[in-house]
């Protein structure tokens, strides 16, 4: 995958409007797929996005307040309806599996394919999984309750071998993964050279931190420092901070200011307070701390560039919200 994908399914904060969700999105890194969040209509959201629901191997759940899990049963009986056979990953706090499966008994719910669920430690950052092109990892928030933020790493690319330097020194075609994986070459006069001279660097790793509802921890920016793309929630203006700290949430600005000190490329904001009726003001407040801030709309599918690092930004076509 040449590119970092991601799919704005909801971004409101508790109370769900008629123009606005509550939290979910999906992300495409490293040849994997993730639902994050799964908030109550998440299915329905997945649809307007023409995202199948087939594609969804692992769903992370940040903590167990309603507006961030309470699609994910009904999900989980639609892709039984819609006869699943992959192992569906799921992971979130230590309760997340005994709800789970406790509503699925009550209503007498039965999931053939396999449900594997893991418990995520609240206290550190946690490498959760990993395959050959990428690490994902949980780390602690401050909400109240056990909640966790992530982070999408890719692993870094092997050198790429130039072409005229293989021709020039007649390397064998055995040797390629070899050199591209740092290794020197000896020709066959016995002369060493250098990786330097024959490969160049691939372009950097793509990463992706998500941090939803959490007040703003001072050493967060540890979690994911020079992260390309940083989700904070920015549930509030500045002008009812005290509110953001009675409920364990971020204003804009601060939300700004954890990716202005963390050094992201690229800032998006969301979970937003239904008081507000339009985002201008929230997206000024964090722009005047950090330059490249956007909003995560509601409908809206950003793509990340690995090569130029360009973000581009489009809105589903068959989005109704």
């Amino acid at each position: 995958m040449e590119h970092l994908s991601l799919s704005i399914l909801g971004a409101s904060s508790a109370i769900p409007l008629s123009n606005r969700s509550p939290t979910a999105q999906f992300l495409g890194i490293g040849n994997e797929f993730f639902l994050i969040d799964c908030g109550e209509g998440t299915q329905v959201k997945l649809r307007q996005h023409r995202i199948g629901f087939g594609r969804i191997k692992h769903i992370l759940i940040s903590h167990l307040h309603g507006d961030h899990f309470y699609g994910l049963i009904p999900l989980l009986t639609t892709m039984q309806l819609l006869d699943r056979h992959a192992a569906l990953h799921i992971y979130g706090p230590k309760k997340l599996e005994e709800l789970v499966r406790h509503q699925l008994d009550l209503t007498e719910s039965k999931i053939i394919y396999p449900l594997l669920f893991h418990t995520l430690d609240p206290d550190r950052k946690t490498c959760i999984f990993e395959n050959k092109h990428l690490e994902v990892h949980s780390f602690p928030l401050r909400h109240g309750i056990t909640c966790f933020g992530f982070l999408f790493q890719e692993k870094p690319l092997p050198r790429k071998m130039l072409k005229e330097e293989l021709e020039k020194y007649d390397i064998p075609v055995a040797e390629i993964r070899r050199i591209k994986a740092g290794s020197d070459w000896i020709d066959a006069n016995g002369n060493r050279i250098p990786n330097e001279e024959l490969t160049e660097a691939s372009a950097a790793p793509m990463s992706y931190a998500y941090c939803t509802d959490t007040l703003p921890v001072k050493h967060l920016h540890r979690y994911f420092k020079g992260v390309d793309l940083l989700y904070h929630e920015a549930t509030f203006l500045s002008s009812e901070k005290d509110r953001a700290l009675q409920t364990n949430h971020s204003t804009a600005a601060q939300a700004a200011e954890i990716a202005e000190i963390c050094k992201a490329e690229q800032l998006l904001i969301g979970h937003f307070s239904v008081r507000y009726k339009d985002f201008h003001g929230l997206l000024a407040e964090a722009q005047s701390v950090f330059p490249k801030t956007l909003i995560a709309g509601e409908g809206l599918h950003f793509s990340l560039d690995r090569k130029s690092r360009e973000l581009k930004i489009e809105r589903e076509n068959s989005y109704r919200a």
